[in-house]
């Protein structure tokens, strides 16, 4: 049997192992920063009671830790890969523990400090952290907290274990500490460091895809390289996109490559990024990763619009924001095209107008928003004329509008009232519904007649549209709070006072009932379709009609649905196929006649789908005497495989899918 040259695995006492001389870790640059929050630290103290309790021959057992030695850097013979998480918590626990009993016994605070402290340097941690947090970790490990120090997790979790862990209880503690036990995993030089780390990421508290992202691209650096790479890149970064750094990433790629990004399960953000960006040498690397930090700087004023100089810019920009941050990689694209000059400001407002025009139609018409914005981001790609001809084509009709704000409740209605109304900023003022969604029987339209007296239709027609664009009007916060409920004739003088044009007209009239209300809803509408314009382009409304490489990959179909789809658009051809399974064949049985070239290059590169023999067991389909197409993967497989094959042989942009009802809501 063959031994292991690389990679070398011990079993040991985890506290034998921190305390002893020859251990000094610490925790690279490319690691997330440690999150281990009250829950995990309540856990893990009990299991080190649970274990002191038991007889001797009991050993509970934390895991594996991964590290490897790194002769270059000055302050650590091991470098911590995979384990920073319980080594920080157990360090913490220690130190709570040995500030409990360092007055009272001195002999166990002795052997608790050779687990904390460098032998010989009082003043540095046996674990080193990040060098962005290293600071915070000792001033609570060596408890020399500052008072004016920000309060971090460590704070919090030593915090948890000082009120946990007694000077009384310290035995017992210590006992079920010196039971924890590890597989320590040394690495050899010539290892691979990241698929190991990958595989070990699987169990314990998982990582997120950024901070996978983070790893992938600093490991392999040397020490001095990672440090460079954090400190002109990662943290700027960081401090753009704060907390939705992990969306950036999603956005970005999105942007780059045209394409969905799966963003539950499986790291699709990080499988993304890896596909697209091969770990490069330190050179490429520093080229790429100005791009970005440029992009995270945009991103950060897409968050924060009070960033951008340009007045007009930032208030188109504040109102994308009203639909959240699905459009973000378009923006994106446009943003930085016009901070490079390669469009004009206008070109830049019109993408936003256009943007705003798109995603408030479908929500008016109640159509999804989703699966619509990397379609664009690849018509952009195409040209100014593309990407119209790609609005226009998704975005719903002026008929289909007007129908719909008749009936519909009015989506974003600070938005589209503020908008209408000509504010630039609605803060300040409520949402007017003129008659209550559920009048109270005193209630009167016109002063004559109280609520209690209308018929059962003209109650129902009134609650019908109460919600909508007509029955509702701006007022301001000091007004609103006079007027909440009463009748329309009390209401007037209020409306009479009020700034906005809209709401000072209602005043001018005598009585409100459904048939104010539609003609109101008609002199908006007028507006409304102003203001959110659809592209005038002559093209084929494919609204419904989800491009290939939009098309959800799915694991499976649940059993018992006859049809995913209704049907497939293949160049202009309609194919009846219920599923990705049916697809997935005549895609390639199509490709196997027309794209002969095209589809051998992307089996030989994948390795499949077509074999020249049966080498398995399992459903197959024939393709001629020597070559056979096998059936039996998932949904998902089936779907890159046709995606993939489809954009091999350039003819991705003609083919459509069309969801069945149950398809569109899987």
């Amino acid at each position: 049997m063959s031994t292991a040259t690389n990679v070398e695995a011990t079993a040991v006492s985890t506290i034998e192992w921190l305390s002893s001389p020859e251990t000094t870790i610490v925790v690279p640059v490319y690691q997330r920063q440690y999150r281990w929050d009250i829950g995990g630290c309540e856990k893990l103290l009990t299991d080190i009671r649970a274990v002191a309790d038991e007889d001797d021959a009991h050993r509970h057992f934390i895991g594996s830790i991964l590290s490897a030695a790194d002769d270059a850097h000055p302050q650590a013979d091991l470098i911590l890969i995979d384990g920073q998480q319980r080594i920080t918590t157990l360090m913490l626990l220690i130190a709570a523990l040995h500030h409990s009993v360092r007055e009272t016994d001195r002999a166990l605070a002795e052997e608790l400090e050779r687990v904390l402290v460098r032998p010989g340097d009082p003043d540095r941690t046996k674990l080193r952290p990040h060098e962005a947090w290293a600071g915070l970790f000792e001033s609570v490990v060596l408890d020399r907290r500052a008072p004016d120090q920000p309060e971090s997790r460590f704070d919090d979790n030593y915090a948890f274990f000082r009120s946990q862990v007694h000077a009384d209880e310290a035995p017992r503690i210590w006992r079920g500490l010196q039971k924890l036990e590890h597989v320590a995993i040394t690495l050899g030089a010539a290892a691979s460091a990241q698929q190991i780390f990958e595989s070990l990421n699987s169990t314990g508290e998982p990582l997120r895809d950024h901070e996978l992202i983070h790893n992938y691209v600093l490991m392999g650096l040397s020490h001095a390289e990672q440090q460079q790479v954090e400190d002109e890149f990662w943290l700027p970064i960081e401090r753009s996109t704060g907390e939705a750094i992990g969306a950036f990433w999603r956005h970005y790629l999105i942007m780059t490559t045209g394409r969905e990004v799966a963003v539950a399960g499986e790291h699709g953000v990080y499988s993304a990024f890896r596909h697209e960006f091969p770990r490069p040498d330190l050179e490429t690397l520093r080229a790429q990763a100005l791009v970005w930090r440029e992009y995270a700087e945009i991103y950060g004023v897409l968050l924060d619009p009070a960033r951008e100089q340009d007045p007009e810019i930032r208030r188109q920009l504040a109102y994308v924001n009203t639909f959240g941050r699905s459009t973000y990689p378009l923006v994106m694209s446009a943003y930085r095209d016009h901070r490079h000059g390669a469009i004009t400001k206008d070109e830049l407002l019109r993408t936003l107008e256009r943007v705003q025009s798109l995603l408030l139609r479908r929500a008016v018409v109640g159509v999804p928003t989703d699966r619509l914005i990397a379609r664009l981001c690849r018509a952009r790609t195409e040209g100014p004329e593309q990407l119209l001809k790609a609005f226009a084509r998704i975005t719903p009709s002026d008929e289909r509008i007007r129908v719909a704000l008749k009936f519909a409740d009015l989506p974003h209605a600070l938005y589209v009232l503020g908008r209408l109304e000509g504010l630039q900023d609605p803060e300040g003022y409520d949402v007017e519904y003129v008659a209550p969604p559920a009048p109270h029987n005193n209630w009167s339209g016109d002063g004559v007649r109280p609520w209690s007296e209308y018929t059962e239709d003209e109650q129902n027609s009134h609650r019908a549209l109460a919600t909508t664009l007509g029955n509702l009007t701006l007022i301001e916060e000091s007004l609103a709070e006079r007027v909440f409920g009463d009748s329309f004739p009390s209401k007037r003088d209020a409306y009479r006072r009020s700034r906005i044009a809209g709401t000072a007209a209602l005043a001018e009239l005598d009585a409100w009932g459904t048939a104010a209300i539609s003609r109101r809803t008609a002199d908006l509408t007028d507006a409304f379709l102003r203001i959110w314009p659809r592209p005038a382009v002559t093209d084929i409304d494919d609204d419904g009609l989800t491009p290939i490489l939009d098309a959800v990959r799915r694991r499976g179909w649940p059993a018992g649905w006859e049809r995913e789809f209704e049907y497939v658009e293949y160049r202009g051809e309609r194919w009846d196929v219920p599923d990705v399974k049916y697809l997935f064949n005549r895609v390639f049985r199509r490709g196997w006649t027309d794209t002969r070239a095209a589809l051998d290059a992307f089996n030989a590169r994948n390795g499949g789908p077509i074999y020249d023999e049966k080498a398995w067991n399992g459903p197959w389909d024939q393709l001629d005497d020597d070559h056979f197409l096998y059936m039996g993967w998932d949904s998902k497989y089936m779907m890159s495989a046709v995606q993939g094959l489809l954009e091999e042989s350039g003819l991705a942009e003609e083919v459509f899918v069309k969801y069945s009802y149950i398809g569109n809501v899987m």
